[in-house]
């Protein structure tokens, strides 16, 4: 094969990147573009599709031109923000409105009155997820009831996550969604082919809209050859979590992984039965090969890195997101300070829409350092409430593989193993997430036979050991139990 690179789209929150990559998982370039967010109203969260397309587009033409040309780039695959939804035009791919993303609290009161009504017991036994804003299924139709350009559309209306927005612009057409991406939309059952007729029918969505739900590994579909002088296949797509367990090789049965990127998502891989929670966690499918589904319980934290950047431009206490570590290893403890990050709420074991973040324990002796140390602390802290949802679930962590930009905190990862009380191994190479859609991308395109054979992309990990004394993690997370128990009170 005389094409050797793979070109990864990696769609997120807050930028879009095109990467470039070896067959052998080395980094040959990257480009990124920043984009916009749009707050109209607390609990409102919205991105623009149009220039989520038109910056993938220019990303991805410069990665084009330093592999060399579009014939030297085997396969694209592609990895996305999870839940957030585009609706657009079947005729011409220009979306219709603004696109709601994950993070968005619009559709609260409509969860709430459905789980008033005794829905949540059926979409858990079908889909494994919880009645939350967090998923596409009520954005979906609250974009139909509220936004009459939407329903005005009619046959030509088209609904999409991210990965099936994109492909249908890369490919002039195309209309598909991988099984990862659409069991996140809550109108997908855990072991169906297709949309269910239930699901629909309660938030009132048009199957006709949706995408036909595909594999994560094959040929999925050809871009236009106008975009980059020849036409590249499209060869894999998962969400963002299921693609960093798949770049961190949990492969296998009980692997867990965890990633810290604007939320925080921790995914154990499930094998090809599909689990069932009673510690309200999600299922979810990790991907889909040859038609053949593995399966992950997950835990959803809303907001991680998001909050360091909080903390950086609205609130001004970090000049830069590093600065973090070194204001938290300048105080020997955080001063009774506690901070709990519900800025979007709280996600699992919780799954509270209307809780609101709170910082406790503030004296006069009190500094700007022990607030950024409890926000770091934060992280260990959601974890481990994570941890003893899942140990409850019957799944035991006995290490945990981590990445994410905020994993770049040597102080915070040392947290995270004393916490949890167990070995966190951290990647030499970050962008395991990119890696993961990689891995599809060349096995769908035939470059490897199997998810384990590409795991030779994979480069090393590094293991952090703990080492705080027992008194002063349980110390440490009394305290915390204290401050979320005073959150989930109001």
């Amino acid at each position: 094969m005389s094409a050797q690179q793979i070109l990864v789209i990696d769609e997120g929150t807050t930028s879009t990147r095109a990467m470039l990559f070896g067959i052998d998982g080395k980094l040959h370039g990257s480009q990124q573009e920043e984009l916009t967010q749009y707050y109209p109203a607390p609990g409102l969260v919205e991105h623009d599709a149009a220039e989520i397309w038109q910056k993938t587009l220019r990303c991805c033409e410069k990665m084009v031109e330093k592999a060399g040309g579009a014939d030297k780039i085997a396969a694209i695959g592609i990895t996305n923000q999870r839940e957030t939804v585009v609706a657009w035009d079947k005729r011409t791919g220009e979306p219709l409105s603004k696109a709601i993303v994950w993070q968005d609290r619009r559709t609260a009161e409509k969860c709430d009155a459905l789980k008033a009504d005794g829905h949540e017991p059926m979409i858990q036994s079908k889909t494994g997820l919880l009645l939350d804003p967090y998923f596409s299924g009520s954005k979906i139709g609250w974009m139909l009831e509220n936004w009459p350009g939407v329903k005005a559309a009619g046959d030509n209306l088209a609904f999409g996550t991210i990965e099936s927005y994109l492909i249908y612009r890369l490919t002039g057409g195309q209309h598909v969604t991988d099984a990862s991406n659409a069991s996140r939309t809550m109108l997908m059952t855990l072991t169906g082919e297709d949309w269910d007729d239930e699901l629909l029918a309660l938030f009132d969505i048009p199957k006709a809209a949706l995408a036909q739900i595909v594999d994560c590994a094959g040929h999925l579909g050809s871009t236009s050859a106008d975009l980059f002088g020849s036409a590249i296949p499209i060869c894999g797509s998962a969400g963002d979590q299921q693609a960093a367990t798949i770049g961190q090789a949990c492969l296998e049965i009980g692997q867990t992984k965890a990633t810290f990127g604007t939320g925080a998502f921790i995914l154990t891989n499930s094998g090809q039965v599909a689990p069932n929670s009673e510690h309200r966690l999600l299922s979810t499918v990790l991907c889909q090969l040859q038609g053949q589904r593995t399966y992950a319980l997950e835990g959803s934290v809303f907001v991680a890195g998001s909050l360091m950047q909080w903390l950086r431009d609205d609130i001004g206490l970090l000049k830069f997101a590093g600065e973090s570590e070194e204001l938290a290893r300048s105080v020997s403890h955080n001063g009774g300070v506690y901070l709990v990050p519900a800025l979007s709420g709280l996600g699992a074991p919780h799954w509270r829409a209307d809780a609101s973040a709170t910082i406790s324990g503030l004296s006069f002796s009190a500094t700007k350092a022990h607030i950024v140390r409890a926000a770091l602390e934060a992280m260990a802290h959601q974890c481990h409430d994570l941890k003893t949802a899942f140990s409850g679930d019957g799944v035991d962590w006995r290490s945990l593989r981590i990445d994410g930009g905020m994993v770049a905190n040597d102080w915070m990862v040392q947290d995270l193993a004393d916490i949890l009380d167990i070995p966190v191994e951290r990647p030499e190479f970050f962008e395991t997430t990119a890696l993961g859609a990689a891995m599809l991308a060349a096995v769908g395109a035939g470059i490897y036979d199997t998810l384990a054979d590409a795991s030779a992309m994979i480069s090393g990990f590094d293991s952090y050991q703990p080492m705080l004394e027992s008194t002063v993690r349980d110390e440490r997370l009394a305290g915390w139990r204290k401050a979320v128990s005073g959150v989930l009170k109001n």
